[in-house]
């Protein structure tokens, strides 16, 4: 595969469950220069069975997880098919898939990507890249973020990149090196709270702006050992499992007051790593379209110009840089960044299927 002009699906499932995220991409490398062109998107649900399997898939012991695996391959390599039929897709050079993350505990030395067994590529003629983070782990890196190469080369027009999906992560540079590292958990707490009251999600925020905030939890939550770590860092659902909603749960409060208070805690946070800093802000993943989030944010960083991109930026961001780090992989360019994971080089991540 060159570099010259390249059709890539690139697949995305993300720690908020919202679904599987696939966008068609056209890649150009122009003068050394990348362009894209986003295509045909779309985010298929998961079932109500596949949401709760996910959700509590961290605690399955290690047969339960290999047959989940199993079950999961299977399932995406459908769910490709059918974006593929529905939309009439042809010509595609390559996909590239990130699977579902159930365990990331990169000081163990370990991370698990469900959905990249060999049986992805059934049916498929084409390329499959997947498996993305282990090869880092390996490395002795964190395995993510690993969508920075793509906000160096796609975005660069921006001097901050923020993503507010499960997790809120950041990446910008310093002295010429990319960096980028976890910041703390969003969808996966706010969600997990709005489906205790019957909804998929808070939209716009709107319950947790009728709330107090809880200034003990917020000082308590704040205080986590992970926020005051240096990069590189990231996070795992077993952060939140283990280390947010034990704290959370033990107040006896309205669900909107904890709404209230999380949203708070995350707006503190960024605040805290865009300290004495200025610039243009690029906000992308589900968390873009909570206003209320987004409020308490610019409210907190004045000296941020926050850009809220189209919707398709908004939702395909992480879709389609896992198509470009395949393509990378498929030409064999880094597209990891030390810089970024910690790993002892810069490395062309991906198994190739």
């Amino acid at each position: 595969m060159n570099f010259e002009k390249n059709k890539i699906l690139g697949i995305m499932s993300g720690t908020s469950l919202d679904g599987i995220d696939f966008a068609v991409v056209d890649f150009q490398l122009i003068n050394g220069k990348w362009k894209f062109q986003i295509n045909e998107t779309q985010t298929y649900s998961y079932s109500k069975e596949w949401f709760e399997k996910l959700k509590f898939a961290a605690k399955l012991s290690k047969i339960q997880l290999e047959n989940l695996n199993k079950e999961y391959t299977f399932y995406l390599n459908q769910q490709i098919k059918r974006f593929i039929d529905e939309f009439k897709i042809t010509n595609l050079n390559a996909i590239a898939s990130h699977g579902h993350t159930i365990l990331h505990n990169p000081k163990e030395g370990y991370t698990l990507q469900i959905g990249n067994l060999p049986d992805l590529k059934n049916g498929f003629d084409i390329p499959i890249v997947c498996n993305f983070r282990v090869q880092d782990v390996k490395f002795g890196g964190q395995g993510a973020p690993l969508v920075p190469i793509g906000d160096r080369l796609l975005f660069s027009e921006f001097d901050f990149c923020l993503n507010l999906g499960g997790f809120s992560n950041i990446s910008y540079e310093i002295d010429g090196v990319q960096i980028a590292y976890d910041i703390s958990p969003v969808n996966t707490v706010l969600n997990f709270y709005a489906n205790q009251i019957g909804l998929e999600y808070d939209e716009n925020g709107d319950i947790a702006s009728k709330g107090n905030i809880h200034f003990d939890m917020l000082e308590i939550l704040s205080a986590n050992d992970f926020y005051q770590k240096s990069f590189p860092k990231s996070l795992g659902i077993e952060f939140v499992f283990n280390e947010v909603l034990p704290i959370i749960n033990g107040f006896n409060i309205k669900i909107q007051d904890i709404l209230a208070t999380y949203v708070e805690h995350i707006a503190i946070l960024i605040e805290n790593v865009l300290k004495n800093k200025i610039g243009k802000m690029l906000v992308t993943g589900g968390g873009a379209f909570n206003t209320f989030l987004i409020k308490r944010i610019k409210n907190r960083n004045p000296n941020i110009q926050i850009i809220i991109p189209n919707a398709e930026i908004i939702n395909y961001k992480e879709a389609l840089i896992f198509a470009f780090l395949g393509i990378l992989r498929l030409n064999n360019t880094n597209n990891v960044l030390s810089s970024v994971t910690g790993a002892k080089m810069d490395h062309s991540s991906g198994v190739i299927l």
